[in-house]
């Protein structure tokens, strides 16, 4: 295990980076923007404008507004405040995968800036082929359409990345403090914390993806086992008493076919509540801020079950905002430029794995257990200078 608390890097310099790329998924802002958000989310794919409305239902419930683009503005807002606490000075530009701002609307708004080299944020927190290597991807055909990704890996802006950050202090201590602020409120509510399991959840993924996500020895789904014992483990000590836990899967999407890493969250709390379990908290480590899919699949579905079965249920928050965690981000930024410049860093870390790697493989978290995507990605040893 390495360090347990966040380790100051020892500059507050984040030369040489002149800019913070905030990359993330991105979401429908109105109705009329549900149905072509879904097609960019599967292009290539081949579903049809029907089928997408079915799965729009999910957005119409909220008005046909995804929660995910106000919840970005705020990150951003609380990185550039902590930023300017610190006294460092470089912009934070956001930009998205599937909708507005598009990754190439973010590039230009870096070169609007002057912006020589920049990094990436991904708001995911974990490595696997959604979770990393696509944004890398995305990056890396936006800039060669641009003209801008040469056949020797050169850029017009230079992009590293972040690395994943689940196992940082800063996003663990958050993800204890929510959990914390759970059990508090199960207790306000009637239930018994002493007798409460944790259900920490996250999205599903296909089971080719997660044979092909190993990176350092763990694949995504033991990523999350890792984290969620020390999350655990700190909340048992703060209460003063054991808790017991699981990891459950939530938003699979896939053909009933195809198998999906289990178990859902919904098919857990009703075996859980036939065995006699009244009490829960669940906690979404698997996500940055409380978008679609804890919005919709967690607090309306999950929540619904839960009521059904007589469950007393508390839905944990996401590491948001809160001020470890971007704290702790800034740490990331200012650890990867201490790399950038080859200095020697301690990368800290909690549990038992790593920290992983800022420059990926070739053949780092594919799609497919050894099927090589036929796609450039970025921020990985082939295409870094």
């Amino acid at each position: 295990m390495m360090s347990l608390m966040p380790m100051t890097p020892r500059s507050a310099d984040p030369g040489p980076y002149d800019a913070l790329l905030l990359y993330s998924f991105g979401g429908p802002n109105k109705p009329e923007d549900v149905v072509p958000f879904l097609r960019n989310v599967t292009a290539g794919k081949g579903i049809p404008d029907s089928r997408l409305e079915e799965v729009g239902e999910h957005y119409y419930g909220f008005g046909g507004r995804s929660p995910i683009n106000a919840q970005n503005l705020a990150l951003k807002a609380a990185l550039e405040a902590e930023l300017a606490r610190r006294g460092i000075e470089i912009p934070v530009v956001w930009g998205n995968r599937n909708w507005e701002p598009y990754t190439t609307e973010a590039i230009d708004e870096l070169e609007r800036l002057g912006a020589e080299r920049a990094v990436a944020l991904v708001t995911s927190a974990y490595s696997s082929y959604s979770g990393c290597r696509q944004y890398r991807e995305d990056l890396a055909v936006t800039l060669e359409k641009r003209g801008q990704l040469g056949p020797d890996g050169s850029t017009g802006v230079e992009l590293d990345k972040i690395r994943s950050y689940f196992n940082h202090p800063g996003f663990v201590q958050a993800n204890v403090e929510a959990v914390l602020e759970a059990f508090a409120e199960l207790a306000e509510k009637g239930g018994s914390p002493a007798d409460a399991q944790l259900v920490f959840v996250t999205h599903s993924i296909p089971d080719t993806m997660e044979a092909a996500s190993r990176i350092s020895g763990a694949t995504y789904a033991q990523q999350h086992l890792d984290v969620a014992d020390v999350i655990a483990g700190r909340v048992a000590e703060q209460l003063g008493h054991t808790v017991e836990w699981e990891l459950a899967y939530c938003s699979r999407s896939g053909p009933p076919s195809q198998p999906w890493l289990e178990p859902d969250v919904n098919d857990l709390l009703t075996e859980r509540a036939g065995e006699g379990l009244r009490d829960v908290v669940l906690s979404p480590i698997g996500f940055v801020s409380d978008h679609m899919e804890v919005a919709y699949d967690l607090d309306t579905e999950a929540m619904q079950t839960a009521t059904e079965l007589g469950m007393h249920a508390v839905r944990a928050g996401t590491v948001g905002t809160r001020p470890a965690f971007v704290s702790g981000l800034v740490d990331l930024l200012l650890e990867r430029a201490a790399i950038a410049r080859g200095e020697d860093v301690d990368e800290a870390t909690v549990g038992t794995l790593p920290a992983f790697r800022s420059v990926c493989e070739v053949d780092c978290c594919l799609r497919r257990d050894g099927e090589p995507s036929g796609v450039p990605a970025l921020c990985s040893r082939d295409l870094h200078r």
